[in-house]
């Protein structure tokens, strides 16, 4: 069992514990088809199995304090803001589950951390932001190189104007 825990653990960038008390099955079952949408899935393990995975795959021990209680992992293959963003959204409208803590890239995050993962643009949002960026310069080059020719284009037209 812990070896199954391991493989999800490892094969994911993230990992997200949260505080499923009082969530009934059909919101659990909603839950886990919109996590679905975005590559993520959520599982309940024992606390122990997961805080044993934890240490073997080099977490930070910080996790292990948040494996109490009720508790479910969210795991995922893909974008880690797409999952926190709907574990905030599913989390504000239903008040459950709650967010405990969770891991990204090895590092610790506190659920504060993971709430503002949440509030960042899309994926796609961000990189057409930085393609954006990266074009800025190009864009202004080629208007910086265009402009005499445009200027010479424009004082030649005002005089053909004003010879007719």
């Amino acid at each position: 069992l812990i070896e199954d825990v391991l493989r999800r653990v490892n094969a994911s960038p993230f990992m997200f514990v949260v505080d499923y008390t009082g969530l009934t099955v059909d919101k659990f079952s909603e839950l886990r088809k919109r996590l679905r949408g975005t590559g993520a899935e959520i599982h309940v393990f024992k606390n122990t199995l997961v805080r044993k995975a934890a240490e073997k795959a080099g977490y930070p021990s910080d996790i292990s304090g948040s494996l109490t209680g009720q508790t479910a992992v969210v795991t995922g293959e893909k974008d880690v803001c797409a999952a926190a963003k709907i574990m905030k959204t599913f989390s504000d409208e239903f008040q459950k589950p709650q967010l405990k803590a969770g891991v990204l890239d090895g590092k610790f995050l506190s659920s504060e951390a993971i709430s503002a993962l949440a509030s960042l643009p899309a994926r796609e949002v961000l990189l057409a932001q930085l393609l954006g960026v990266l074009l800025a310069p190009a864009s202004k080059l080629v208007r910086t190189l265009n402009e005499p020719a445009a200027s010479l284009a424009r004082v030649l037209q005002a005089k053909a104007d004003k010879a007719a």
